[in-house]
């Protein structure tokens, strides 16, 4: 489950692991962008596409038919990565073994929707990423696995994506692995140490040319 690049570099891993195998992609329905508002392909969903798998775009899951349709493929896991949308309860319960999400921060910092941009513009000098349990609460689970990687004088957060996005992806198969040889850990997140990475608003881009 995902929708832009980082995903897809994400699933790109997975689909490379002969050991796992990828039963569906979910990704966002397709949405207007640009001056056209034609409908341009997410990059998790070109990826499915080329490699011929199915791929389902609900609007959300509060229709219990959806949720019957993934509860249909039996997965052991679900992967989530970027996906942009909150899952309920009913498709977190779905996986017969445990749904684990790929966040782009060394949680418990940083949770939400911009975690590369806000630990840049905290002038902080290492970052990672963390696989983790899902729960229903936002970035709350249980952590299973963290690598870091330090932040560069003049990273950009593009730059940092795409390595985040790379490292991810491995630790992600690796994850599975250990998953498919007996368990991992669950090590609870200290709520002393959580901050939240709100969006990054549109103010916040201007730039003042004196």
């Amino acid at each position: 489950m995902g929708t832009p690049e980082f995903a897809a570099t994400v699933l790109e891993h997975v689909l490379g692991s002969e050991d796992v195998t990828v039963a569906a992609v979910y990704t966002q329905p397709d949405r207007p962008c640009g001056r056209g508002k034609k409908c341009l392909l997410g990059p998790v969903k070109k990826l499915a596409l080329e490699r011929g798998l199915p791929i389902h775009q609900p609007e959300t899951f509060k229709d219990p038919a959806e949720v019957a349709t993934l509860a249909a493929y039996k997965p052991d896991v679900l992967l989530v990565a970027a996906y942009g949308m909150i899952l309920p309860q009913t498709v977190l319960d779905v996986p017969t073994l445990m749904p684990l999400n790929v966040h782009a921060s060394l949680l418990p910092s940083w949770r939400g929707a911009a975690p590369i941009e806000r630990s840049i513009a905290a002038g902080e000098t290492l970052t990672g990423v963390t696989i983790m349990r899902m729960a229903l609460a936002l970035d709350a689970g249980p952590m299973v696995m963290q690598r870091t990687l330090g932040i560069g004088l003049n990273d950009t957060a593009g730059e940092l994506r795409a390595e985040l996005a790379d490292l991810g992806g491995r630790l992600l198969t690796h994850c599975l692995m250990r998953l498919r040889m007996g368990s991992v850990p669950c090590i609870e997140q200290d709520p002393a140490l959580v901050t939240y990475a709100k969006k990054i608003d549109k103010a916040e881009a201007r730039i003042d040319w004196t």
